[in-house]
């Protein structure tokens, strides 16, 4: 079993929860956003700008709080690993899989981490899988089935199936963050690495862009300024950094079950923008997600109140 001793402080269950919600609402309604984005300029490029546009945002507020440093030895593992798993391998892959995905349904698929975390988190780092969380997790993963609805997709579009693999593909690279977050020792906050993280990223982002697509096939329009407004800032600066400290705050089997609430999000704003349509097994599945992270969710932070602080993590 792995240690998970950090020194790095972590903010208690409530505010964590609170920060989950925030994100929950950014991320859900990120992904009408990408959708429209990408009519505008290449998913690869788009990746790219996200994480310069992330990088200045955090220089930018770590100097003037006076907490800009390089990490150290201790956390570069961490600093790879989300770099490379979650800025590379989860925006770029989303961003394919939006070019052939609707945005409710590439959100559902992205957001499958609880297939991948919950054995691992079990096995590795101990989470105990109770009645609760099972049952839980069977709701909100039912949710995710119904708003797949396999019986309803096309197996013979290949630009369909290449689409959903990356979204799937996406999902598992989201899982192998989460897992390291949680299992990592950490010296400095998810605040001062978040900068370094993205800046893993950018070069191979940037690297294959300018092999494989046109720049000069961006369209520069306010849509195209909002969408990267929005994307750099808010959805890849604030966003990327609270996950991770929502990660280290809350069980890793919690923190997967909640993030199924990004694809809710997502189906009712892409409904709201795009006019997505809302079909009674797309509602159904919504409800059922909701029903497993209340399951989740709810139930601990009572029992929260009553326990010892020494546990912050569960």
């Amino acid at each position: 079993m792995i240690d998970k001793t950090e020194s790095a402080p972590i903010m208690g269950p409530g505010a964590a929860r609170l920060m989950l919600l925030a994100v929950i609402i950014l991320w859900g309604t990120n992904w009408p956003i990408i959708k429209v984005g990408l009519e505008f300029m290449p998913p690869l490029w788009f990746a790219a700008a996200r994480m310069a546009l992330g990088i200045a945002s955090f220089l930018l507020l770590l100097a003037v709080m006076g907490k800009l440093s390089l990490p150290t030895r201790r956390d570069l593992p961490v600093v790879f690993s989300i770099g490379l798993a979650q800025m590379i391998g989860f925006v770029a892959l989303i961003n394919f899989g939006l070019l052939y995905v609707d945005a409710g349904r590439s959100a559902t698929l992205a957001y499958t981490t609880p297939l991948w975390v919950t054995p691992v988190a079990v096995w590795l780092l101990g989470e105990v899988l109770t009645g609760r969380r099972i049952f839980g997790l069977l709701l909100g993963l039912s949710g995710v089935a119904a708003l797949f609805n396999p019986l309803g997709f096309d197996w013979g579009d290949t630009k369909a199936l290449f689409g959903n693999a990356c979204l799937l593909g996406a999902a598992l690279a989201w899982s192998i963050g989460i897992l390291h977050v949680r299992a990592h020792k950490w010296d400095s906050t998810p605040l001062q690495l978040a900068p370094w993280q993205m800046l893993v990223a950018l070069p191979p982002l940037t690297a294959l862009s300018w092999f494989r697509e046109d720049w000069g096939s961006v369209v520069w329009t306010p849509e195209t300024l909002g969408v990267l407004f929005y994307n750099g800032p808010i959805a890849t600066a604030f966003c990327f950094w609270a996950s991770i400290a929502v990660t280290r705050a809350l069980p890793a089997i919690t923190t997967a079950l909640s993030f199924l609430a990004v694809p809710v999000a997502g189906v009712l704003f892409s409904a709201l923008f795009l006019g997505e349509v809302l079909t009674p097994t797309l509602i159904a599945g919504l409800a059922l997600i909701i029903g497993g992270m209340a399951l989740v969710n709810l139930p601990e932070s009572r029992a929260g109140k009553s326990r010892s602080a020494a546990d912050p993590a569960d």
